[in-house]
C-alpha cells in the first residue's frame, strides 16, 4: 500500500519491456506501486513505438497479426506479474490486468472464452482480466467471478454501469467467493468535456470528474462485496490547467487504487497531498449534480458519449496494432 494506513495504493498504468526491468522494479521497491495496468493503447504505444519488441517480432513470423499482438503481450503481462508475485503472495494486492479482445465488448461468452485462454497461457495467479462494464461485459464478469478469476471491470462512467456491475459480481460471489474485482472509474475525461462548458456557464471546473467518482466511490463502499474495490482510472492530466498530480490528490479514499501514468505517480509523490478526500457526504454530491441539471447539463448523455469514445479508442488501438503486425 502507497498510504498503508487507509489501504490506498498506486498502479502504473503503463506496460513495456524495457520499463518493466528497470523503473518498473524502482518503483515496486520504493513501495510507491503494487500493481500494474494495461489497455490496447497502452500496448499500442509499447509495441508500435519501442525498439524492445523487435527480437521476439522477428521470431513470430508467419503468425496471423492477433497470434503476434497475444505473443507479445502475454510476455509482458507474464513478467509483470512474476515481479509483482511477492506483493501479491503477502497480501498487498499486487495483481497486473491484460483486456481481452475490445472488439468482444457485446459478446460475453466471447469474453469469456477468451479471458480463460490467456490466463492459461500467462499461467500467473496474480492476473486480473479487464472486461469492459458493457451489459455484455456485466454478464461475463458474473461468470468469470465464479469460476474464481480476478476481474477489472474497465470503462465505466456512469453511476449506472457501476449498478450493472456490482449486481454481476455479487450474483457470481454468491457461487465462489475466492477472487478479487476493481471498477475503473474513469475519471479526466469527463473534465476534458465539459470544461469549456462549466466555465462559460460560470460552474466549478475540474469537478466533473471528481464528484461523479465519488460517487460511485460510495455506491461500491455501501455495497461492501468481498474482495472489491474501486480504481480510479484515467486520472493523467492533459495540458496545464491542473497540477500533473490532480486526479490522484482529489480521490485519496480508504479501501481504493489509483491507476496513473508514471510522471503523474512521480509528480504525486513528489508535491501531491497525501491526505484522505473521499468520501464526499452524499448530499454534497446530489447538491452538485442538482445543480449541473439545472444548469441543462445532461449527464445521461454525457455518460453514453464517453462510453462510446472509450469503446471506439480501444478498438482502434487494436486495429492499428493488428494492421501494423500484418
Amino acid at each position: 500500500m502507497y498510504i498503508k494506513e487507509i489501504e490506498f495504493s498506486l498502479w502504473a498504468d503503463f506496460i513495456e519491456r524495457d520499463f518493466l526491468d528497470s523503473k518498473f522494479k524502482e518503483l515496486i521497491d520504493q513501495k510507491i506501486i503494487n500493481g500494474a495496468t494495461s489497455n490496447p493503447a497502452i500496448f499500442k504505444e509499447a509495441i508500435l513505438k519501442s525498439p524492445a519488441y523487435k527480437e521476439q517480432l522477428a521470431s513470430l513470423q508467419g503468425l496471423e497479426p492477433k497470434a503476434k499482438y497475444e505473443a507479445l503481450a502475454i510476455y509482458d503481462i507474464k513478467k509483470a506479474a512474476d515481479i509483482l508475485k511477492p506483493l501479491y503472495e503477502k497480501g498487498d494486492e499486487g495483481f497486473v490486468s491484460i483486456e481481452v479482445d475490445p472488439r468482444l465488448a457485446d459478446d460475453t461468452q466471447g469474453t469469456v472464452t477468451e479471458a480463460m485462454r490467456l490466463l492459461e497461457a500467462i499461467g500467473e495467479e496474480n492476473v486480473m482480466i479487464k472486461v469492459p462494464a458493457t451489459p455484455a461485459g456485466a454478464e461475463a464478469m458474473e461468470e468469470l467471478i465464479a469460476q474464481g478469476v480476478h476481474v477489472n471491470a474497465t470503462l465505466i462512467f456512469s453511476p449506472a454501469q457501476a449498478r450493472e456491475v456490482l449486481d454481476a459480481l455479487e450474483r457470481g460471489f454468491a457461487k465462489k467467493d475466492t477472487s478479487h474485482a476493481v471498477l475503473s472509474i474513469f475519471v479526466s475525461r469527463f473534465d476534458r468535456k465539459l470544461d469549456p462548458l462549466m466555465r462559460q456557464k460560470g460552474l466549478p471546473e475540474g469537478r466533473v470528474g471528481i464528484m461523479n467518482g465519488a460517487k460511485i466511490y460510495n455506491m461500491i463502499k455501501k455495497r461492501d462485496l468481498p474482495n472489491t474495490k474501486a480504481l480510479f482510472a484515467s486520472t493523467g492530466v492533459k495540458g496545464g490547467a491542473y497540477p500533473a498530480h490532480y486526479y490522484i490528490s482529489e480521490l485519496i479514499a480508504p479501501k481504493s487504487i489509483n491507476t496513473a501514468p508514471i510522471h503523474t505517480i512521480e509528480a504525486f509523490v513528489q508535491e501531491g497531498d497525501k491526505r484522505a478526500k473521499l468520501p464526499i457526504e452524499q448530499e454534497e454530491i446530489d447538491r452538485f449534480f442538482a445543480l449541473l441539471k439545472a444548469n441543462e447539463i445532461d449527464m445521461k448523455q454525457v455518460y453514453y458519449e464517453l462510453l462510446q469514445d472509450g469503446l471506439q479508442a480501444f478498438v482502434e488501438a487494436f486495429d492499428e496494432i493488428l494492421r501494423e503486425l500484418a
